[in-house]
This record gives C-alpha cells, structure tokens and sequence, in this order.
C-alpha cells in the first residue's frame, strides 16, 4: 500500500534511537524516549494560500527531519509505523554529515 499525503501533510519514518549510552550501558526499550526524528517518505503537493496559489513545501522526500515527540498522528502500513504530520510540525531539515547521526 502506497499513501500519498494530502496538502501540506508529510509520511515520516521514525528513526531508531540509539540504545546504548556512550558508556557502553543498554537502554531497555520501555524506558527509551520516542525518538523526535525522521525520514520523509512522502510529501503533499502543498497548501494554497487566500489568492488560491499553490505554496510547495519546502521539504523533499529523503530528507531527514526533527519534530516534536508528540507531534502527528501515527498509523501503520503493512506492518511499519509511520507519522502523518502537516509540514508546520517539523522543527528542522538536518544537513550534512550530521544527518547521519543524532546530536546529543
């Protein structure tokens, strides 16, 4: 099943937190924070402003993204949880190098 975003909402795949401290000590999941960032799998065409034009988001698919922790709604897809969320929630596009890995 594919899923195309309405307007300005965007699919966003969590990404997994690390589970272990720099210190070597593993993070049992139940006590783990919801991470509060992602992938953008899939963006909406955009919303129309009050002349009726087109705004295009200003973000693309790949991107990886931070957000709330309680930000958007979560669903499943063929077994994989993902986040319907409109564009305003997400916080940041992270760039770079450091998209490979989350700041501490």
């Amino acid at each position: 099943m594919k899923l195309r975003p309405l307007h300005d909402r965007v699919i966003v795949k969590r990404l997994e937190n690390e589970t272990r401290t720099a210190s070597g000590i593993v993070i049992p999941d139940n006590v783990a924070e919801k991470p509060d960032q992602g992938e953008i799998l899939a963006v909406g065409p955009g919303r129309k402003n009050d002349k009726g034009e087109l705004i295009a988001p200003n973000v693309k698919v790949g991107e990886r993204v931070l957000f709330g922790k309680y930000s958007g709604q979560t669903v499943k897809v063929d077994g994989e949880e993902l986040l319907v969320m409109k564009e305003d929630d997400l916080f940041a596009v992270i760039e770079g190098a450091a998209a490979l890995k989350k700041a501490a």
